[in-house]
C-alpha cells in the first residue's frame, strides 16, 4: 500500500473542493490510501503553525500534494505558516525522496496561479522531494487541464460559490493530478 497525503488550505471553500477531487483521483488507483489534512486557521497560535498529528501524517506519507487558494500572487499566509512549521523536517530530512505535487485556485483564469506553484515546487525540492506535474494536454473533449497548466493543477473559481465552482473540467483535472502522483507512488514505492 502507498499513502498520498494532500494538505490544503480553503478560505471559501474552492481549494477544498479541489482537495476532495484530488485525493479521488488518487483514491481511484488500487493499492492507494488517501488522507485529506485541512489547515485550519485556529491552528496557527502567533503567526506559527502547530498540528502534530498532521505533520506526523505527512512524514508517513510516500506523497505529498500541497494546495492553497492563491492570493496576491502566491499562497495563502495560512499554508505559508504551515510551510515554515516544516523546517525541522527539512532539517532531518523527513520528506527527502517522497513525491510532490500541487494544486491552487484563484478567481480568474490566471490569477497569477503559476506563483503558487511554483511556491510548493520550490518548497518540495527544499524537503529533497521529487516534483509531479501534470501531462494532460488542454485540448481534450474532456476539458481537463483547460487552464494549460503542466506545474501543477489549477481551477478557476471566478465569483461563484464552492457549489459550483471550480467547475466539472477543473475537477476533472484535481482528478487527474491525484491519479497520476498516486500511480507515481506505487512505482517510486515498488523501485528496488
Amino acid at each position: 500500500m502507498s499513502t498520498v497525503s494532500i494538505v490544503y488550505f480553503t478560505g471559501s471553500g474552492h481549494t477544498a473542493k479541489m482537495a476532495e477531487a484530488v485525493s479521488k483521483g488518487a483514491a481511484s488507483v488500487a493499492g492507494v490510501n488517501t488522507n485529506l489534512l485541512a489547515i485550519n486557521g485556529g491552528d496557527i497560535v502567533q503567526g506559527r503553525y502547530k498540528n502534530d498529528a498532521v505533520l506526523a501524517a505527512l512524514d508517513a506519507s510516500d506523497a505529498i500534494i500541497f494546495g492553497s487558494p492563491t492570493y496576491m500572487g502566491g499562497p495563502a499566509a495560512q499554508f505559508k505558516a504551515f510551510a515554515d512549521a516544516t523546517g525541522e523536517r527539512w532539517y532531518r530530512g523527513a520528506w527527502r525522496d517522497k513525491l510532490g505535487a500541487g494544486f491552487t485556485v484563484s478567481g480568474g483564469p490566471s490569477g497569477d496561479k503559476l506563483s503558487t506553484l511554483h511556491y510548493f515546487f520550490t518548497l518540495a525540492m527544499q524537503h529533497g522531494m521529487i516534483w509531479a506535474g501534470l501531462t494532460d494536454n488542454p485540448m481534450n473533449d474532456q476539458g481537463i487541464n483547460r487552464l494549460s497548466s503542466y506545474s501543477g493543477a489549477m481551477a478557476q473559481a471566478g465569483n461563484e460559490a464552492p457549489e459550483t465552482a471550480p467547475n466539472a473540467a477543473d475537477k476533472l483535472t484535481g482528478e487527474a493530478l491525484g491519479r497520476r502522483v498516486a500511480g507515481a507512488a506505487l512505482r517510486w514505492r515498488a523501485a528496488p
